[in-house]
């Protein structure tokens, strides 16, 4: 009889996780249900949002895998997204290179561009790496304005849609799906990362890198490895940034994207992906929210500056209220939401 009762509980909390298991996988499946039905009911305004937010995403997971979970701070995101958006403009303009050469050739020059400023981070930490970061936006950017005005594309580098297998990528509805199903497989490419023994590895060093170092952990190997990664998907959505909008200019890719990128992983959530995405999306839709705001206050001129004014007013402002008040940032309190309505012996992180 003790055997029997011993073995039962041996069993409960493998049953419990399958149980839990099972529910997040239903909450999953009900997310990919809803996401692919939406443009059925949405307009081409909100699908244009929507492929805002997907593209958003994607470099809002490579921040968040560098900085949420590698521990390296980086200014230079905005940088990165130039460079890929530029070596697509350039392959396109200078040769007719289609998607299949622009956007692997993009990932490359982002990945060399990591490897090169990544370099600093095995000797400087803190604000000193930012700031050898932030070097990168403004070498990218000043290379790009120079080709620019070299080439005589001085209002920017115009694109046509991306055809792939012949089909030619142009409306909301192309975008949004194909949009959608980059940003997944980038999450689930971060996902199966973190996973693995090189997300353990950078876990390690984001907690403490002496400690790391003593555990067998390659500080070095790991610290280029994360700037080369994460900066290659950083690049590849500035590409991606690049065909949608059909343009390329240095006016795009502002030291204020980085800020932004930045607010996405802080108001997120620091070291969750899910908080990432969440974050893109809250970043993304503020000005929309500005703006609306704006229309609805009587007496409130509404033009392109006092918009843009109020949005980065609106984004300090949110950054230090998270940093206050909610640290765990928007998944924090998505776990909280969730604990609310879960028993006690389930209130466990479930993402």
């Amino acid at each position: 009889m003790s055997n029997i009762e011993t073995g039962i509980g041996k069993m409960a909390p493998a049953t419990e996780l399958r149980k839990r298991l099972s529910q997040n996988q239903v909450a999953w499946i009900g997310l990919i249900i809803l996401l692919v039905l939406l443009p059925t009911s949405a307009t081409p305004f909100h699908l244009d949002i929507a492929s805002q937010i997907f593209i958003a995403g994607i470099g809002a997971l490579a921040l968040m895998v560098l900085t949420g979970i590698a521990g390296q701070i980086s200014l230079g995101h905005s940088g990165l997204m130039a460079a890929g958006a530029f070596t697509t403009g350039i392959l396109y303009k200078e040769t007719g290179a289609g998607i299949w050469i622009t956007l692997p050739a993009s990932v490359v020059v982002g990945a060399v561009i990591g490897l090169i400023f990544g370099l600093p981070s095995l000797r400087l930490r803190g604000i000193y790496l930012a700031m050898s970061t932030l070097a990168l936006h403004f070498l990218v950017i000043y290379l790009g304005g120079e080709y620019e005005f070299a080439s005589g594309a001085s209002t920017g580098i115009f694109l046509d849609p991306p055809v792939v297998f012949d089909f030619e990528i142009y409306d909301g509805y192309a975008w949004y799906y194909v949009l959608l199903a980059l940003v997944a497989g980038t999450y689930w490419g971060c996902r199966n990362l973190l996973n693995s023994k090189t997300g353990r590895a950078w876990e390690a060093l984001h907690a403490n890198e002496t400690a790391a170092e003593a555990l067998g952990v390659q500080v070095a190997n790991y610290k280029l490895l994360a700037f080369v990664i994460t900066s290659g998907i950083a690049s590849f959505s500035g590409a991606l940034f690049a065909y949608y909008q059909n343009f390329v200019s240095v006016e795009a890719f502002t030291l204020f994207l980085s800020i932004q990128y930045i607010a996405m992983i802080i108001i997120g959530g620091m070291g969750s992906l899910p908080g990432a995405l969440l974050g893109a999306v809250f970043v993304t839709l503020v000005p929309y929210f500005v703006e609306w705001l704006m229309e609805a206050v009587p007496y409130i001129g509404l033009d392109i500056t006092t918009v843009s004014s109020a949005s980065y007013a609106a984004f300090g402002l949110l950054m230090i209220l998270f940093l206050v008040f909610e640290p765990n940032g928007l998944i924090g309190i998505w776990k909280r939401i969730v604990g609310q309505f879960a028993s006690p012996s389930k209130r466990e992180d479930t993402l």
